[in-house]
């Protein structure tokens, strides 16, 4: 995911880029283009996605309204490694699934076939994010290589492995409505400061953020123009939803599960960068 997903408010941010959407779209036509009510599908999810942002904010607040904001960033980003590291494999899978049906002339699955295009162009685009997280680490004074030797957790591997299940056995096209969300809702500008202020680590700790903060911009326009165009039928519209909808509750879990236990007084388990001491302390 990126990353994964942010609010766009600083009380609310969770460091996953998010924004999608989810639910029946009543779509009345077959070129993508228009929905219910004429309402273009991906308005149509964006607003099936809102749905369940109140509740995505009012977590990410809780987050960073722990007593130690400053130890639970390094479980954070430690958190967001193991859910973005899956970005670039998902869509290598979707990719590779999408060429399967629609054939080697193309001329087999409509969206499958209109998909290998996007794929193939913003696989490139996301190399490389999971790194961004290991170098905010460094620059707090963690060590990095913390990441590799977690286990994930089962909410991370929920979030993750539903996609993995969507591609290969019903339609690569719903890892859509998972970067819908994951890219659809850029953190403002601001947020990276105001966490930097809150938990006294340096800006340079924040780079990820402050990146997808421009980058998502684009990202978004570009999915929303796709999904307009692509030729879904309801189903697959709805498949989208179900989707999108899955990755907000799933990252909603996910927080509350970072959040109830700094609450209670949990303190951050990364190590400092060796030669380093009191990071993570």
């Amino acid at each position: 995911m990126s990353s994964a997903t942010t609010s766009s408010r600083t009380s609310g941010t969770t460091s996953v880029r998010a924004t999608g959407a989810t639910g029946d779209s009543g779509a009345t036509s077959d070129s993508g283009v228009t929905g219910a009510a004429g309402f273009s599908r991906s308005a149509l999810l964006d607003a099936r996605i809102e749905l369940l942002l109140p509740a995505f904010r009012r977590v990410g607040g809780r987050v960073w309204s722990v007593p130690e904001p400053d130890q639970i960033y390094p479980e954070y980003l430690c958190l967001m490694h193991q859910v973005i590291r899956s970005t670039v494999p998902l869509m290598e899978a979707a990719l590779a699934r999408c060429q399967e049906l629609a054939g080697p002339r193309g001329d087999g699955d409509p969206v499958a076939a209109a998909l290998v295009p996007y794929w193939k162009k913003h696989i490139p685009e996301e190399w490389g994010h999971d790194e961004w997280l290991r170098q905010d680490l460094a620059a707090i004074g963690c060590d990095p290589d913390e990441v590799w030797r977690r286990i994930p957790p089962a909410s991370a591997a929920t979030l993750v492995g539903a996609q993995y299940y969507w591609i290969h056995h019903h339609h690569p096209a719903c890892l859509l409505g998972h970067i819908a969300v994951v890219e659809g809702n850029p953190p403002d500008r601001k947020v990276a400061g105001e966490l930097a202020r809150r938990t006294g680590y340096p800006e340079s700790g924040f780079r990820t953020l402050h990146r997808h903060a421009a980058l998502d911009v684009k990202h978004r326009a570009d999915l929303r123009e796709l999904i307009d165009r692509l030729p879904l039928d309801d189903r697959l519209d709805a498949s989208l939803g179900l989707s999108a909808l899955h990755t907000v509750q799933s990252l909603i879990d996910m927080f509350e599960q970072l959040a109830m236990a700094f609450e209670r007084g949990r303190r951050s388990s990364v190590p400092p960068l060796p030669g380093v001491d009191g990071a993570g302390d």
